[in-house]
């Protein structure tokens, strides 16, 4: 078929819906609307197929002439033109996607990731660690150059001053990448893996400092700062005395609302989505316990509001009664160890038991699956001996005479002994 068929003034002319032939396989192709485009026709492993080249107001009959040559050109080579074009698209789209950057990368995981977060304290760490430590050094370059120099470039600098917190970066990082590979905004390994890689250019961060845990009031100091703290009469006060009674974390305390209680039977149900290994977990009430939530107003659906109208107490509340009270070298979350520290070493009650109490999940897999109770009447006289105790005497030499003797009693009662 010859080239070249079709003129400028030809082209005008066509206004009856059809296909015009320039030759080589360029179509001009008018629409029932009267619009105008180019079209490839061509024969690939006997099929015939059409390319669309676009728009007669955007590529000129000389233009279309050009296209159609490569076209015919990519054939004789044995390519077909609509795949290499697709792969064309695609090789730009990748292009493009690799650009994308770090920082918009870590947005993309968090904003994937955080209904699974269990408070907005967790976000707001995610973002204020990686803001401070990690955009200044990655955050505008694109994910896809992210190396092992970089990565150390972040985390090197804090990793002996502040290695928890460059511990948790490195993490967080490494999370980052591992979701852009899978995105296939990146390739290769995870240049902020620990195993394997960057444990063999940093020492462990557990060797560059002791681990410091959260500090707790000695066990035999505790009935006198419990006396002490029963002056108080603030609502944050009773918080950290039922935080206390009940070896509960901050927040499951100051999150308490009144239609988990049943105070008839001397239960607060907490369900799962406020507990930390997110499985519901029931607190037995002490007599003091008992006392101090009947003795609480009901003006607010939270047990403990707060200043703010429908809102609980602010998770500083209780650190604010210890620091008036002078306490300001203690957490409340170290209560937990005092109480872990009274049942190992005053009492004679399973570990498992004490383990329950403090809502730990199980670790072995094995046990857990055989372990479908929650050791509750166990649990309750556990507590009760822990109110006794914190409520006790503050002389505690005599105060651990009697409790001695109670756990020699306790020795004898099956259901305590035989639970060892």
């Amino acid at each position: 078929m010859p080239l070249n068929r079709l003129t400028a003034r030809a082209i005008d002319a066509k206004l009856k819906r059809g296909h015009y032939a320039d030759g080589g396989g360029l179509v001009l192709q008018v629409s029932k609307w009267g619009t105008k485009a180019w079209i490839f026709r061509y024969e690939r492993h006997g099929r015939e197929r059409h390319m669309g080249l676009g728009s007669l107001q955007t590529l000129s009959l000389a233009d279309a002439r050009e296209r159609a040559r490569e076209c015919r050109r990519l054939l004789l080579s044995g390519c077909d033109p609509i795949e290499d074009r697709n792969n064309e698209r695609m090789r730009q789209r990748l292009e493009a996607a690799r650009g994308i950057t770090f920082k918009e990368c870590a947005s993309g995981f968090i904003d994937a990731h955080q209904a699974s977060w269990r408070n907005a304290k967790h976000r707001a760490q995610w973002n204020s660690t990686l803001a401070i430590y990690a955009y200044p050094v990655i955050g505008e370059l694109s994910v896809s150059v992210i190396d092992t120099p970089l990565v150390l470039k972040c985390i090197e600098p804090i990793w002996t001053i502040k290695p928890e917190t460059a511990k948790r970066i490195r993490g967080r990082v490494e999370r980052i990448l591992d979701w852009a590979a899978v995105r296939n905004f990146r390739h290769g390994n995870n240049p902020a893996r620990w195993r394997g890689h960057l444990d063999k250019l940093l020492p462990a961060p557990n060797k560059v400092r002791p681990v410091k845990h959260h500090s707790a009031i000695s066990r035999l100091e505790l009935p006198k700062f419990m006396a002490e703290l029963r002056v108080h009469e603030e609502v944050s006060a009773r918080a950290l005395e039922i935080t206390v009674l009940t070896a509960l974390r901050t927040s499951e305390v100051i999150g308490a609302l009144w239609n988990e209680f049943n105070l008839a039977s001397k239960v607060w149900s907490i369900p799962a989505i406020r507990m930390k290994a997110r499985r519901e977990h029931r607190v037995p009430l002490s007599r003091r316990a008992l006392e101090i939530l009947n003795q609480l107003p009901r003006e607010s659906e939270h047990v403990f509001p707060g200043d703010r109208k429908a809102q609980p107490l602010s998770n500083m509340a209780m650190l604010t009664i210890l620091k008036r009270m002078g306490r300001d070298d203690i957490t409340v979350h170290g209560f937990r160890s005092t109480f872990r520290d009274w049942a190992a070493e005053s009492t004679n009650y399973p570990n498992h038991v004490v383990e329950m109490a403090l809502a730990h999940a199980i670790g072995d897999k094995v046990e857990a699956a055989y372990r479908r109770g929650d050791l509750f009447e166990k649990r309750r006289r556990l507590m009760e001996e822990w109110a006794r105790y914190c409520s006790g005497p503050t002389g505690t030499v005599g105060q651990f005479v009697r409790l001695r003797a109670r756990t020699v009693d306790n020795a004898q009662d099956p259901t305590v002994a035989g639970a060892q």
